[in-house]
């Protein structure tokens, strides 16, 4: 069974990926071209104050049709990696790996969801049975747990809506209000920084595209008490293909908590 220290881990990748001015991630393997769409568009850095910057940086992330996000969050317990692409239609599609528990791959075609752990995960969070649930479920999906709490919010991750909610609500405090930071560059697409340091010391610096929509395209977090992230965002607004596992390739997880009990 999927433990709670997982959920909670991808809760705090959730938040981490949000882009809040107290939060930190870095962006990523993207194109040049994500951050660039509409290149007549620049973003006037030295008229706008921070805030008026953070502002725009979350509504266009928040505009986003689709992304996606990649990198690591350390949350005391090691590191977890992150590989996902998300749309607005709740299609999702990649993969996990939490520190010391293995890797999962994720595939969600908006209504249904699909599981599949590797060896090292099903060992690792399977319980007394783990070893004998990775041989009978190798190289299946797990599908049919939307109603289940926790597999339900492990995929919650995956609904951009939500994601973008998150942003665009977030209400930073007074304490953390971001600061001007200084122009640069990522994977081609030419940035400005914002910075913010939390009342429990930690550092905060997202870099937000100058041409075309003022996307973060890199948000990293160190120091304080909430660990280190890294997060890349690319492949703005670009369709997602979701390719379901075959029937066959599948197991409901009603029998699969049934067969995991008389293994």
């Amino acid at each position: 069974m999927l433990s709670k220290r997982l959920v909670s881990t991808a809760a705090i990748c959730l938040v981490l990926a949000a882009g809040t001015a107290a939060c930190g991630t870095e962006k990523s393997d993207g194109k040049a071209g994500d951050a660039k769409a509409g290149a007549s568009k620049k973003l006037d850095t030295d008229k706008l104050s921070a805030q008026d910057i953070m502002k725009q940086a979350k509504e266009a992330l928040a505009s986003a049709t689709s992304l996606k996000m990649a990198g690591t969050v350390d949350a005391g317990e090691g590191k977890m990696e992150m590989n996902l692409s998300m749309d607005n239609k709740s299609q999702c599609t990649g993969t996990m790996a939490m520190p010391g528990m293995g890797k999962f791959e994720i595939i969600s075609d908006g209504k249904t969801s699909y599981v599949k752990p590797d060896t090292a995960f099903w060992t690792n969070v399977g319980g007394p049975n783990g070893a004998k649930a990775a041989e009978l479920f190798k190289g299946r999906y797990l599908t049919g747990f939307e109603n289940d709490p926790t597999m339900g919010s492990l995929t919650s991750i995956c609904n951009l809506a939500e994601f973008s909610k998150k942003i665009t609500e977030d209400k930073s405090s007074a304490k953390e209000k971001a600061e001007k930071g200084s122009a640069g560059e990522v994977n081609g697409v030419k940035t400005f920084s914002l910075k913010s340091t939390d009342p429990k010391g930690g550092v905060s610096t997202m870099q937000i595209a100058t041409e075309g929509k003022p996307y973060p395209v890199r948000v990293e977090h160190s120091g304080g008490e909430d660990g280190n992230g890294k997060m890349d965002f690319s492949d703005f607004d670009k369709p997602l293909t979701i390719q379901v596992p075959s029937p066959d390739n599948t197991i409901d997880f009603t029998k699969f908590k049934d067969q995991i009990k008389s293994a």
